[in-house]
C-alpha cells in the first residue's frame, strides 16, 4: 500500500500537506516500508497561483497517479479534509522526526 507525507529536504516529517515542497511516498507491505520515493512536488508555490480548486486538482492528479492509499500528516485544511474524505483517503497523524518512521507509527495504530 502507498502512503504519502510531506518530508523536509533531510527526509524528516514536514508541516502541512496543500504546502508541501517534497512528497514522501512509502511502499507499506509487512509491517515495513519496502519502497520511499520523495517527489519535488512545490505545492508550497503553487498553492497561491491560482484557485484553491486548481490547487487540489493538482493533487489529486498525484494521489491518483501514485495510488495513494493513506496521507500521514501533522496539519490539512478544511477543503482538503473534504476531498480525502470524498477519495475515501484516511488521513493519519503524523510524528515529528524521520518520516518513515512517522508513516509506520501512523499504519501501525490505524490496523
Amino acid at each position: 500500500m502507498n502512503i504519502a507525507t510531506p518530508v523536509t529536504a533531510t527526509g524528516q516529517s514536514a508541516a502541512a500537506w496543500g504546502k508541501a515542497h517534497w512528497i514522501g511516498v512509502a511502499t507499506v507491505s509487512e509491517g515495513a516500508v519496502s519502497a520511499w520515493q520523495v517527489h519535488e512536488v512545490a505545492w508550497d508555490v503553487s498553492h497561491d497561483e491560482g484557485t484553491h480548486g486548481s490547487h487540489h486538482a493538482r493533487i489529486v492528479r498525484f494521489l491518483k497517479e501514485h495510488d495513494i492509499a493513506a496521507v500521514v500528516v501533522d496539519h490539512m485544511g478544511p477543503g482538503m479534509v473534504q476531498v480525502m474524505e470524498t477519495m475515501k483517503i484516511p488521513v493519519l497523524p503524523a510524528s515529528p522526526g524521520d518520516a518513515q518512521a512517522s508513516v509506520l507509527a501512523a499504519v501501525t495504530a490505524a490496523l
